[in-house]
């Protein structure tokens, strides 16, 4: 069987998932292998995304690691049949870097998103205006077409909060984010008018962290963690900066900004506090 030298994100989560289950079941790969009566590459091909996976052969892993849960089950089975499709951003592949095609991929899967944004609005509830403002800035020789290719980009992965079972986004704001000046203080407003609008949906929550709260030190940067429907795959935190962007798969590193989270949050002011603050600083962009 040939080596998949370009798997997609789902045959990636795929195969982390399953060898997790096999060593959190202290398995070993030869006993994985005879579970399939195949040789060992075969069971490291699949946990390195190397090679895809029989569903017949997934169901008797599925067994051996003692997944009995029927929608556990049905999901793993539907990221073995998905796993070769490319999703709508892959029409935007010549413009979008891999790192970031690959958040989209993994955004557009996930039920529930963990934000802490210290710089900008977060990009799924940026206006167009906003997040044309902020490529102009973030990417000094960008040609109009560029501009507005990540802008539609941008625009489109809220579809992940309109869709059957809607992503759950949970945003915590720091107050200076509310009170920069991105395209000027019209676009600004229009920015802050769309997050109160935003805030009135059931899966959105948005809260600000006050300027005045110290776990503002602990914070160095926009941090999102993404979470799976199916229980057994394990989050994922994703952390950007200017010049790089960083995955984290490994689950106490993991927790780590999951907790850095929790603590933003209790920190934050609540709901309807954070909505009629954002409400008032945008009265008074004149």
């Amino acid at each position: 069987m040939p080596v998949n030298r370009n798997p997609t994100v789902r045959q990636r989560r795929l195969a982390r998932t399953l060898k997790e289950l096999r060593t959190a079941k202290r398995l070993t790969l030869a006993q994985a292998a005879q579970q399939l009566a195949c040789a060992e590459s075969k069971i490291s091909r699949i946990e390195a995304a190397q090679s895809g996976i029989r569903i017949v052969d997934l169901r008797l892993l599925l067994d051996l690691y003692g997944v009995h849960d029927p929608s556990t089950r049905g999901g793993l089975e539907a990221l073995s049949r998905e796993g070769r499709l490319r999703g709508w951003w892959d029409r935007y592949s010549e413009t979008l870097s891999p790192l970031y095609a690959d958040y989209i991929a993994l955004e557009a899967d996930a039920s529930d998103a963990y934000s802490i944004q210290t710089l900008l609005v977060p990009g799924l509830l940026q206006t167009e205006d906003y997040t044309r403002a902020v490529v102009r800035a973030q990417i000094e020789d960008a040609t109009a077409q560029q501009v507005e290719t990540l802008t539609k980009v941008r625009q489109e992965r809220r579809s992940a909060l309109s869709r059957e079972e809607p992503l759950r986004l949970w945003v915590v704001l720091s107050e200076s984010v509310l009170k920069h000046q991105i395209g000027g203080p019209s676009v600004m407003r229009d920015q802050l008018d769309f997050l109160v609008a935003a805030s009135d949906s059931p899966n959105i929550s948005i809260q600000v962290l006050p300027e005045a709260s110290e776990v503002h030190a602990a914070l160095f940067g926009p941090v999102v963690v993404l979470s799976f429907p199916e229980t057994t795959e394990t989050d994922v935190a994703y952390v950007d900066s200017l010049l790089s962007t960083l995955y984290i798969e490994e689950p106490d590193e993991v927790l780590k900004y999951a907790n850095l989270f929790r603590r933003a949050l209790a920190e934050s002011l609540s709901r309807t506090e954070s909505v009629a603050l954002i409400e008032r600083i945008a009265k008074g962009m004149v």
